[in-house]
């Protein structure tokens, strides 16, 4: 199983070209993290951009954080938040990832690269 993080979902929702071509060529429909329709929302302007948000996401499987991911992404954000710059939400989504052994589509590659065992493909070319 692979995830996808929010910078693609932003993408796709754009109609990115090099991501629309991405997306329609996979085999499997990728997961999203909770917390990754939580972002999309929360970027919103208006209640028609969160039913938007909504629209797009609401195909793929959504994985939620178990209570030994919440452990990691805190080991994770306290060790790497000030020297890498790691998020909360992206420690999150990071511990989510390497609990399943998944791959994490996403362009964030400079924050999530001090998560130890974590897997981040670029999907396509921006």
């Amino acid at each position: 199983m692979d995830l996808i993080d929010t910078d693609v979902l932003i993408d796709i929702q754009r109609g990115h070209a090099p991501a629309l071509t991405w997306f329609a060529g996979l085999a499997e429909l990728p997961a999203i993290p909770g917390f990754v329709t939580m972002e999309l929302i929360q970027d919103a302007r208006n209640s028609g951009e969160v039913r938007q948000a909504l629209k797009l996401v609401a195909p793929f499987p959504v994985i939620w954080p178990t209570e030994s991911d919440c452990d990691r992404a805190l080991s994770d954000f306290s060790t790497y938040h000030l020297s890498h710059g790691l998020g909360l939400i992206d420690a999150m989504i990071a511990a989510c990832v390497v609990s399943r052994s998944a791959t994490l589509y996403s362009f964030n590659l400079k924050h999530y690269a001090a998560v130890p065992g974590l897997k981040v493909d670029r999907p396509y070319v921006r």
